[in-house]
């Protein structure tokens, strides 16, 4: 069941879930909170040659891999350009904490004026697991026709928080668990 604003601000001052810096009122939508971008980027290196993604290799590790594929930029204040057709990772500037005991889960989704200028947030990663902890990467990636303008501190993207049924039988942390882009 999708958590309401209210809901989420209960689940807030009880402690069992965090995000900070604590986003004003004005982030909150009725089932939503929107969340900002933080100033980092991971652009790809596409000119390697002979460079190819194998994640079926024995031993994978996204984070490992994608560190090693992938250059740290860092957005000014006055913006950065997401070329059409690319793909960067970003990050959310709020950390999330999704106690076990919160009983809840979460999805990150783009923003409706975004999306609609090609801007998707990401591919096909929306879950933030029970019991995450850390900034929410991000899978940008311009549709769209035109260059877009990224600025560190814009909302990018909205989190909905869910309840979840039942017990877990792998309450343990994933490979993303307190991920950044250093």
């Amino acid at each position: 069941m999708i958590l309401t604003d209210v809901e989420i601000q209960k689940l807030l001052d009880d402690g069992l879930i965090s995000i900070e810096p604590n986003p004003p009122s004005e982030a909150y939508d009725s089932t939503a909170v929107n969340l900002t971008l933080d100033s980092p980027l991971r652009t790809f290196r596409t000119k390697v040659p002979g460079f190819i993604f194998d994640p079926g290799v024995f031993g994978y590790k996204a984070a490992e891999f994608i560190r090693s594929a992938t250059d740290l930029v860092i957005i000014p204040e006055h913006g950065w350009e997401l070329p059409r057709g690319e793909l960067v990772l970003g990050w959310t500037r709020e950390r999330i904490d999704l106690d076990f005991k919160g009983r809840v889960a979460a999805r990150v989704e783009g923003k409706s004026g975004l999306a609609r200028i090609g801007l998707a947030v990401h591919v096909t990663a929306p879950t933030i697991h029970a019991g995450f902890s850390g900034s929410i990467q991000l899978e940008l990636v311009n549709h769209g026709p035109l260059p877009i303008k990224l600025r560190p501190g814009m909302a990018i993207c909205q989190l909905i928080i869910e309840t979840i049924k039942g017990r877990f039988s792998k309450a343990r942390k994933s490979q993303f668990h307190g991920q950044s882009a250093h």
